[in-house]
């Protein structure tokens, strides 16, 4: 783990309210370089510490207007491997995050349907048809507030 210094957290912050930015961008907005923006985010890139650059898009402009939380149980853990399990819910187009977790549920879904009606549609045909598949849980989204993390 690289020491991070304050320049490197505002260049941490700059890049998660916009990942698209290049290193000229956060240069200007910074006071720094082109070149000494870019030398800091690829160390902070060769660091791990920027594991990627993501998009979020607008689901609901694109027609995905429900958003689904499942908790999902095993039916029985040594029956089916938790890789086939995996493999098989990662196929599933609608699921957009699937999480491994410990407590009451074994995975934590997130997925996202036309309405509710698409949302049946798939729980029925392809989540509840799933390898092992146990107890579900869902918990539908209804607003969603976004946090900067633990940057600050």
């Amino acid at each position: 783990m690289i020491a991070l210094d304050d320049t490197d957290r505002a260049i941490l912050k700059a890049l998660v309210a916009d990942a698209t930015q290049g290193a000229g961008a956060v240069g200007r907005a910074l006071g720094l370089s082109q070149p000494a923006a870019w030398r800091r985010i690829r160390r902070l890139e060769e660091a791990g510490i920027l594991a990627g650059r993501r998009i979020d898009l607008a689901a609901d402009r694109l027609g995905f207007g429900v958003t689904v939380f499942l908790g999902v149980k095993l039916a029985t853990k040594g029956r089916v491997s938790l890789e086939d399990f995996e493999r098989a819910v990662t196929a599933i187009p609608e699921v957009q995050v699937v999480q491994h977790v410990l407590g009451v549920y074994d995975y934590r879904l997130r997925v996202t349907a036309r309405d509710i009606a698409d949302f049946e549609r798939v729980l029925r045909r392809r989540i509840m048809t799933l390898p092992g598949i146990g107890n579900v849980e869902a918990n539908v989204l209804l607003s969603e507030e976004r946090l900067p993390g633990p940057l600050g």
